[in-house]
């Protein structure tokens, strides 16, 4: 079945809310997560990315883009917060689909989109797409980056 990546929409929290907890949140009351999403939902320097197939939530990722940077344009950075994918569904194109989406939003938006991963646990998988990731004061969670053209 194919994969399809779509911007997130409130009525996917029920099937978000179990990949958060799997990566992992604080002790705070499931409604105060929600709203936190609703919140970045309507706030346009952020994307929260859905893959699905069949009308069932594979895997998410999120986008923040910083914003204007004082020294220019050249700096305009977004961070990748967090690209989970179910486990069971691992290896499987997912999560290549969702950082496919991420670079295609980023690329409009920043000259520089950027990550840490833990070394262990997810930096293989950004290594297997070729990318390198560079030491970062967390020894444990290499920092990655991707660099665009500038618009022409």
């Amino acid at each position: 079945m194919p994969v399809t990546v779509r911007p997130l929409a409130p009525a996917d929290w029920p099937a978000l809310w179990p990949m958060l907890r799997d990566m992992g949140v604080t002790d705070e009351p499931p409604e105060a997560h929600r709203a936190r999403y609703l919140c970045l939902l309507a706030d346009p320097r952020w994307v929260i990315l859905g893959a699905e197939a069949g009308g069932d939530l594979l895997g998410y990722a999120a986008v923040q883009d910083h914003g204007p940077h004082l020294r220019g344009d050249e700096h305009r950075t977004a961070r990748l917060h967090d690209l989970y994918v179910r486990p069971e569904l691992r290896r499987g194109g997912v999560g290549r689909s969702l950082l496919a989406a991420v670079r295609e939003w980023a690329a409009t938006r920043v000259r520089h989109l950027e990550w840490q991963a833990h070394h262990e646990r997810a930096a293989p998988f950004y290594e297997r797409l070729g990318h390198r990731g560079d030491p970062c004061p967390q020894p444990d969670h290499p920092t990655f980056q991707i660099h665009f053209d500038p618009p022409s």
